[in-house]
C-alpha cells in the first residue's frame, strides 16, 4: 500500500508531508489542515480494513458523516515536515463509530482528536452491515 499508509495491530498510520498551501503567513500548519490531514487518515483506515468509500457510496449507498470532534492542537507542524496521522478504532456501535486519531511528527505528539462518524444513507441515520462492523472493530486488548 505505497501511497495508504499502513496498518498494524489496529492502528493506522499515513505519513503526510506538510506543504506551502497547508500553511499560513508564518509557515506554521493552519488549525484547518489539519482536520483535512484527519480526513485522509480516516479514509486511508478504511481503505486498510478493506471497505473502499465509493464502493460503499455505491453498493450498499451507507455513507460516514462526522458528527461529533474533539480536537487538541497541542504544538505546531511547519512547512516540510512529515508528519504521521494515526488513526485507530475506539468504538463501534450500530450506526457509528467512534475513532481516536493523533497526527505525530517522529514520537512528538502534535494533535489529538477523538472523532464520531455517523453511518448515513439517504440523508438519514443507517445500521452499518455486519461484517463492516466485524472489520472496524477495534482489536481486543492485551
Amino acid at each position: 500500500m505505497p501511497t495508504g499508509g499502513r496498518y498494524d495491530a489496529g492502528i493506522h498510520a499515513l505519513p503526510v508531508r506538510v506543504y506551502y498551501e497547508d500553511t499560513d503567513f508564518s509557515g506554521v500548519v493552519y488549525h484547518a489542515s489539519y482536520l483535512r490531514f484527519l480526513e485522509r487518515g480516516r479514509t486511508e483506515f478504511l481503505r486498510a480494513v478493506g471497505m473502499n468509500q465509493q464502493d460503499l457510496h455505491s453498493g450498499e449507498a451507507v455513507a460516514f458523516a462526522v458528527r461529533r470532534m474533539t480536537v487538541d492542537w497541542l504544538k505546531p507542524a511547519v512547512m516540510d515536515d512529515v508528519v504521521t496521522v494515526e488513526t485507530r478504532p475506539a468504538e463501534v456501535k450500530g450506526a457509528s463509530l467512534r475513532l481516536e486519531q493523533r497526527i505525530l511528527r517522529g514520537d512528538v505528539v502534535l494533535l489529538t482528536a477523538d472523532v464520531l462518524v455517523a453511518a448515513v444513507s439517504a440523508g438519514r441515520p443507517a445500521r452499518l452491515p455486519q461484517d463492516l462492523r466485524d472489520k472496524l472493530s477495534p482489536p481486543p486488548s492485551v
